[in-house]
Parts: structure tokens; sequence; C-alpha cells
């Protein structure tokens, strides 16, 4: 095969679906449904899935082997990855004798190093049970890393999941996210980062399950444990109503994510950008404006005019900003596209 490629781009999500046609030329259209494409437009159909383990760095052609890795993979990322396996599955049916390309979210993150990945926990969990930070978010990082090509650039991805980079040179150095996608800041229905002894707490004394634990913190907890709902645009709506439940939930996920980008911008050895992807990050102008007043001391400077009518992708930085401030399209889509097109070629 040569990279002259039609690429059907399946992002099984935990809730969602999504379906992209990207041509040869990477003109991309959005598809209902895999039954609603001619097979004969699919030359190969790449996967987003979400966690790689220590097994998967590269993207790779999907056969019985892959499969099942993916599916031992399940327990670190219980949401992403038993969906991205059922959408294989429905594609190969599909799409007999089309090539299936796995292109995994943790790959760009491969490059982080030791004392960022590593977790102060005992030898026999790291070295026998894998227990490291891995990382995801990386198809959506890397396009933002290739569209805003400084040296030091910290990439906020907010979206139902989100996740805060540091990339130093184009390479992955550090990221909120970790073992699992729950780690970090906090989402629409996770938790972000818990004190663990809360957790052996609620473990010990309160009854509470792992099973239960596991759907509280990743369907029950975040925004929607805050207030109520994870939708960003409804809880500024309420906020803006006076209602106190949605005004904490935008405070507490505007200060974790300003302490996180400073983090990342310690991890990167200094900021020259700042860029805001997902459905947050590239939708919410009060979002990005109360995250950037906090992050002053860095040199971040907003121009509140062009913040507050920001059409991805566009630069929101007043013009004495020390650091761009950008506003970017996730397109995880085209990244996905062009892996596969090069290793079939």
């Amino acid at each position: 095969m040569d990279g002259r490629l039609n690429v059907l781009v399946v992002n099984a999500g935990s809730e969602s679906l999504k379906l992209d046609l990207v041509s040869a030329g990477e003109a991309t259209a959005r598809v209902e449904s895999l039954g609603s494409i001619d097979p004969a437009q699919v030359d190969a159909v790449a996967h987003r899935v979400v966690h790689g383990g220590s097994r998967f760095r590269d993207p790779v052609v999907i056969d019985g082997a892959v499969r099942e890795q993916i599916m031992e993979l399940a327990e670190l990322a219980p949401l992403h990855n038993p969906p991205a396996l059922a959408a294989i599955g429905q594609a190969e049916a599909q799409f007999p004798g089309v090539p299936q390309v796995a292109v995994f979210d943790t790959g760009f993150h491969e490059t982080i190093p030791p004392e960022a990945s590593a977790y102060a926990v005992p030898r026999r969990w790291r070295e026998q049970w894998g227990i490291r930070r891995y990382g995801f978010h990386g198809l959506s990082v890397q396009w933002a890393s290739e569209q805003v090509r400084v040296p030091r650039l910290v990439v906020c991805h907010l979206g139902g999941g989100c996740s805060v980079t540091a990339v130093r040179d184009g390479r992955s150095v550090d990221t909120t996210m970790g073992f699992s996608p729950l780690e970090g800041v906090p989402m629409a229905t996770r938790s972000g980062s818990v004190d663990p002894g809360a957790l052996l707490y609620l473990l010990r004394t309160r009854g509470l399950g792992a099973a239960e634990a596991e759907h509280a913190l990743n369907a029950e907890s975040g925004l929607q444990g805050l207030a109520g709902t994870g939708d960003m645009l409804e809880l500024e709506r309420r906020a803006g109503d006076g209602e106190s439940d949605a005004g904490l939930a935008i405070a507490v996920f505007v200060h974790r994510v300003a302490a996180a980008v400073a983090a990342m911008a310690a991890a990167a050895s200094g900021i020259d950008a700042l860029v805001f992807t997902a459905g947050i990050g590239e939708g919410s102008a009060l979002v990005r404006a109360r995250v950037c007043d906090r992050l002053g001391f860095l040199g971040v400077e907003l121009d509140p005019a062009l913040n507050a009518t920001a059409d991805p992708d566009c630069d929101v930085a007043a013009a004495t900003s020390a650091v761009r401030v950008l506003v970017v399209r996730a397109r995880e889509e085209l990244v996905a596209a062009r892996a596969a097109r090069a290793l079939l070629a």
C-alpha cells in the first residue's frame, strides 16, 4: 500500500462513537454510522485506542493477538478500551479485508523521562505490575504540538476528559493523567486526583466496594459531582444566575487547571506558548480567561476581545503577552489517519 489512502478514523468513547472519513488529500467528513459508509470508499480503518500500556507505543495492524492484548488492558481504561474493541469488531464485520490499525493515545507520552513517569511506590509495583504514569490524549497533544512549534509548550486538552501536558521540543516530558485516565485535573464526570488515603478510608470504614468506587470516580465525580452536570456551558449559565454549586465547580476546575499549567511549565523549563483545545478549551472563553488570569506571573496575558470571539485556530494573547495563547481545534482524526498511512506504506 502507499500513502494515498482514504482512512476511516474510529474514535470510540465511553458514551459516543465518532467516525471521520479522511481522504487522501486530508479532507475530513463526519460519518453517522459504520453502516452508512460505502465500503469501496474505505482503504483502511484507524482506531483510536486510549490505553496501550507498556506493550504498545507505535501504531499496529490489528490481529487476534493485538485484540487480546487490548482486552487485557481494559482494566486500566475501563471506560475506553472495551468500546474501542467493540468498534473494532463492528468495523471488521463491515469492511472485511480492509486493514484495521490501532493508534494509541499513550504512544506520544512514551518520551516522558523516568523522573516524571515513575511513582514513588514499591519496586515490585513498578517492575512487576507496570504501575507508572502513561499519559493520555496523545493524539490531541501531538496535533497541537505540530501546529504550535515552540521549544516550550503547554497543552490544555479540556473536554469530557481533561489533561495538561508539557511538550519540550516536540516531545512530551510530563502530563497530568497517569496510570489511568482518572488522574489529574477534574473532568466532566471523572474526579481527577484524589488523596489515596481518602479512598482507603472509604473502602476500610464505609463499606465502599472497589466496583462502586470505580464507578463513582469515573461517572459521578468531577463537575458532575460538584454541581450535578458535566456541561461547562450549563455551569456558566447557572453560575451567572447565582447558583453557588455551579460557581464552585467552575472555581475548582479553573484552580486545578491553572495549577497544572504552572507545574507543566516547570517540567518544560519554561513556557513559550499555551494551547487550549477540545470542547471546553475551544468553547469556553470564561475558562480560558480565568485560567490565564491566574498565570500572569508566568507572563500569560489574554486579549479580552480576541478571547471572547475566538474561533479555532487563533491566537488570543495580548500584544504585550510574553507567552502566546492559542485556541487550537482538536484534530485527532488527522493524526490517526496519518499514522495508519505511514504504517501501511
